[in-house]
């Protein structure tokens, strides 16, 4: 395993011991997003199905995989030595986990049903989401750099949709050669890009035809697997969203210095969210959120999240502004890194809409 796997081996088992746990199970699926918990931890990416990632606090740890699928992406790929091929991952995971105490990521939306019930029976399961995410919150410098080399690729496809965006095209057609870029930039199955009618996410496809003002969401991964979300609104505003853009230019600002080490999530929130709600917007959204190998980890920025911010976080902030009628919204999207010296974005877009 190279130095950076290691490191990150070391983090998860220094938070299963301050938690309790014997060992951590890491589930991870081919839908989009989920699959980067897994790669996290051993370097393969799922490309078809499911796998596991069992990392004890002592002891090597495996990789497992369903043998119905024998191939779930280039197994090769990863660092982890032992590689498990198995009917029931379950059956297997209740033998080797028999009781012991056990912290799962992805137990409420990756976790197969069938693997969960005999493992179960066995093991003392306890829901880690909050703990597998805070353990790679802050990041390395080689992650930085893969989050840094995602961003420029997002920010390279967003100049990619404006080019080819105009009153009266499909959404698909001006999303494709933006979807174009990320494959042919290493994003692969990596992206998840939507546009938004009306103050609703939409798939890009060719029944929405683009009016006078569009709101692309942009949301990739490169190829060190981080994603990252950068985007910006185009076209002729309304007064009502040029009143939106207002507040966006107070959360760009404020952002900057709420975004620092000690700060608490719930602080950031109330801090960038403020210029939203004292003109009476709802926010249909999360303010933000942690970003990493998978799309959103925790923590939120939100109500009540008392999670202390440490320098080299990494975050997706996107207000989603929304009218009393619920008819206009703005929505626009940037990655902050966490400094010593406050929140830093990393597109360098002007806020604006373009």
């Amino acid at each position: 395993m190279d130095a950076e796997l290691t490191q990150r081996h070391a983090r998860v088992r220094a938070a299963l011991e301050r938690d309790g746990f014997d060992a951590a199970l890491v589930c991870g699926s081919e839908y989009t997003g989920f699959e980067g918990a897994v790669t996290y931890l051993s370097g393969f990416q799922i490309v078809h199905r499911y796998a596991y990632v069992v990392l004890p606090v002592e002891g090597d740890p495996a990789i497992v995989f369903p043998t119905e699928a024998r191939y779930v992406g280039e197994h090769g790929d990863s660092q982890i030595a032992e590689q498990v091929f198995v009917d029931r991952p379950g059956d297997w995971f209740a033998d080797q986990l028999r009781g012991k105490r056990v912290g799962v990521y992805g137990m409420d939306y990756a976790m197969t049903v069938r693997d969960y019930v005999p493992l179960a029976a066995a093991a003392d399961l306890v829901n880690w989401d909050a703990g597998y995410d805070l353990a790679r919150a802050v990041k390395s410098d080689a992650e930085l750099e893969s989050v840094r080399e995602s961003v420029a690729i997002n920010v390279a496809g967003f100049h990619a949709f404006r080019e080819a965006w105009a009153p009266g095209k499909t959404a698909a057609e001006v999303m494709a050669p933006a979807e174009e870029l990320f494959v042919a930039r290493g994003c692969g199955r990596l992206t998840m890009n939507m546009v938004l009618v009306g103050a609703e996410f939409a798939i890009a496809r060719d029944d929405t035809t683009f009016g006078e003002f569009t709101v692309p969401s942009l949301e990739i991964a490169g190829p060190g697997g981080h994603w990252v979300e950068v985007s910006r609104a185009l076209g002729t505003p309304s007064a009502e969203v040029r009143r939106m853009l207002e507040a966006y230019a107070e959360y760009y600002d404020v952002a900057q210095t709420a975004l620092r080490p000690g700060a608490t999530a719930h602080d950031v929130h109330r801090a960038v969210s403020q210029g939203f709600t004292e003109r009476g917007y709802h926010l249909g959204h999360v303010t933000g959120h942690s970003i990493g190998m998978t799309m959103i980890e925790h923590p939120r920025l939100g109500e009540g999240i008392d999670t202390v911010l440490e320098a080299n976080m990494v975050f997706s902030m996107h207000p989603h502004a929304i009218s009393a009628d619920g008819r206009e919204c703005l929505y626009m999207q940037d990655t902050w890194l966490v400094t010593e010296n406050g929140g830093v974005p990393l597109a360098g877009l002007e806020m604006q809409i373009w």
